[in-house]
């Protein structure tokens, strides 16, 4: 395994943050690490923080991963040096457990009889600090232990490669994945074979495709037409896939009962991709219409926010007979970047990613469309640029609900006392509010029932706790939650309270206000 290659990732501040990107090939005869790594670039918008590849050749499992972009941590040397018929890949945001090599993925585990587990993990349990609590007693965590991982995956895959001492992998999985409670898409895989399940509200996208050598499952459909695999079918909430030489079998752990998340449709996912039989861009195409209906503004440009705000800005303009122009110039190579800016850099801000044609937005009246308000420092600074640049007025469309409530689920949103529209009494006192926070000449937001409806999916099929606070899965007390749940436990088994304390408050859970 590589060794840590930076101290710190510079992370945007200002956005939500994608949960992770996983991948799986069980391939004899093609290069699994190669199309492993294809696969995990057409991933790569799920997760930034760091990137792995498993490959099983029959005997044994070989696992090479590190920080940063998945082009960063894999060269044509790592690849050709990873053989095998079998793989698992993982692009990671840090959703419980640190940032750390350590808590990247794939994890990998040895069980009693020898053989290696590894696991990558999209989602977030809601139940960690039980699994923690059941591992620990099994003797496969230990308090004292410095620079361990501490990620509800490390914990998954530990309990996983426990169960698989006594039996087969697949009956370890049927017995650890009904305890399992929160969002889990995993690829999982020993020397021979690869696996994939999904959670029983199938929370997160996950899918099977189909290569003329072998299988794939992705996080997204976007990933199988990357690799030139065809798309078979959505991998169902509460099933076990495994795939090996007798071909694909398939197990129920729990009946499903469907909560995907809607902002998957609206954000997350690629345009390209397609979630439960529906086009991503259709969908946000169908958003911006009726957006335009709810929220018509008087205009003579709509504009996106790129990337993300272009499909709703298509449909806006398209719905309000309002001309569609680029106003906004986006760097294509901004991202993750081991580099630091500077004070000078950072003041910056925004102009690093966006920069407007001035030619095209002076003296007009600017419809700006974007996919979401977090923070509201990003559409602050935005319509700050835009008057300089000459617009003459700035009306803000958003192709999402507000989001008001916190996601346990798989995206880490800033803290609930971060979020702008939580807190808001009225729903009218709230626009307002955050309409003069950003300085626009005015703001209105699609309806969380138009954003469903355009989604193509049952209502009761989707959830959407970060906007209306109605979360389908139990959510235990705040202090058994958090990104750092496992490192407050260690810590806490190990007596030291005064980093409990810390690394309590630093969490921010007791900001969680439940409606």
């Amino acid at each position: 395994m590589s060794e840590l290659s930076a101290d710190q990732v510079d992370v945007p501040e200002n956005e939500p943050r994608e949960e992770c990107g996983v991948f799986g090939v069980w391939a004899p005869g093609e290069e699994v690490a190669k199309l492993t790594y294809y696969g995990l670039y057409a991933l790569q918008h799920r997760g930034q923080e760091a990137a792995g590849i498993a490959v099983g050749d029959g005997s044994q499992v070989l696992v090479f991963k590190d920080l940063g972009l998945v082009s960063q941590v894999f060269d044509e040397q790592t690849l050709a040096a990873m053989q095998g018929h079998v793989a698992v890949g993982h692009c990671r945001y840090s959703t419980t457990g640190s940032t750390t090599w350590e808590n990247s993925q794939p994890i990998f585990r040895t069980t009693d009889a020898g053989t290696g587990v590894a696991l990558g993990h999209n989602g977030n349990l809601v139940n960690t600090a039980d699994l923690a609590s059941r591992a620990r007693s099994l003797g496969l965590m230990d308090s004292r232990r410095a620079g361990g991982a501490t990620s509800d995956s490390d914990v998954v895959g530990a309990l996983l490669a426990h169960g698989a001492a006594d039996s087969t992998v697949e009956q370890a999985a049927m017995d650890l994945l009904p305890s399992l409670r929160g969002a889990f898409c995993l690829t999982f895989m020993d020397e021979h074979t690869l696996y994939a399940a999904r959670d029983p509200h199938g929370v997160r996208p996950l899918c099977l495709g189909r290569l003329d050598r072998g299988w794939v499952v992705a996080s997204e459909t976007a990933a199988l037409d990357i690799v030139g695999a065809s798309y078979v079918r959505d991998i169902e909430p509460g099933e076990l896939l495994a795939i090996d030489a007798d071909g694909v079998r398939s197990k129920r752990f729990a009946q499903p009962t469907p909560k995907g998340c809607v902002f998957e449709y609206v954000y997350l996912a690629r345009p390209d991709s397609v979630i439960n039989g529906q086009s991503v861009h259709s969908s946000r195409v169908d958003i911006g219409r009726r957006l335009a209906r709810e929220a018509p503004a008087e205009g003579d440009l709509v504009i996106p926010v790129p990337e993300s705000g272009t499909p709703a800005a298509v449909g806006f303009a398209q719905e309000s007979g309002i001309p569609y122009g680029q106003g906004l110039m986006k760097n294509a190579y901004v991202g993750r970047t081991f580099i630091e800016p500077s004070q000078t850099i950072r003041q910056l801000g925004i102009r690093l990613k966006l920069n407007p044609l001035r030619e095209v937005i002076r003296g007009k009246r600017l419809v700006v469309v974007d996919d979401s308000i977090v923070r509201g420092n990003t559409q602050r600074a935005l319509i700050r640029m835009l008057r300089e640049a000459g617009a003459a007025e700035v009306h803000v469309r958003i192709a999402s609900a507000p989001v008001r409530w916190p996601c346990f689920y798989g995206i880490d949103f800033a803290s609930p006392a971060e979020l702008i529209a939580n807190g808001m009494e009225s729903e009218e006192g709230m626009i307002e509010g955050i309409r003069h926070a950003i300085g626009s000449d005015s703001l209105a937001y699609i309806s969380v029932d138009e954003m469903i409806a355009a989604t193509k999916q049952p209502a009761e099929n989707l959830c959407a706790a970060c906007f209306d606070g109605k979360y389908p899965i139990e959510l235990p007390t705040e202090t058994a939650m958090g990104k750092s749940v496992l490192e407050t436990m260690l810590k806490n088994a190990a007596g030291d309270e005064e980093h409990l304390a810390v690394a309590v408050a630093d969490d921010n859970v007791s900001a969680l206000r439940r409606p």
